[in-house]
């Protein structure tokens, strides 16, 4: 099993002040993300030992106003990454705040960490 929570954080940081790999305490610095693992599984194993991993990561966006332009900033940290946008998807909020959910997952090689994608 390998970790990548640590690079998503610190590359979501150089770009967003308000991280959170749990539900958001914080609602007074916008924009506002959440990150979460929500699937980490041997994909491919040989010798008794994993040698890839599939990961996928859920992104959810809060906002005031629109989205848009900040799941383009989360779309190119991710892809810088290697992961691919498997879903983006605009999600009806109670709060009134714009609410974006994303999702990327790729197949990570966990000797070298190449990420590749099917």
């Amino acid at each position: 099993m390998i970790n990548i929570k640590p690079i998503i954080v610190n590359e979501l940081k150089k770009v967003f002040n308000n991280i959170n790999d749990t539900y958001p305490s914080e609602w007074t610095i916008f924009p506002v993300i959440q990150y979460t693992e929500e699937d980490n599984k041997t994909y491919t194993k040989t010798d008794d030992k994993e040698q890839e991993a599939y990961v996928r990561y859920k992104i959810d966006i809060w906002n005031k106003r629109s989205t848009s332009d900040i799941a383009l900033k989360v779309d190119e940290v991710l892809s810088s990454l290697g992961l691919v946008r498997i879903q983006c998807l605009d999600t009806p909020e109670p709060s009134q705040l714009k609410h974006k959910v994303m999702r990327y997952e790729g197949i990570i090689d966990v000797n070298n960490m190449r990420v590749y994608n099917s």
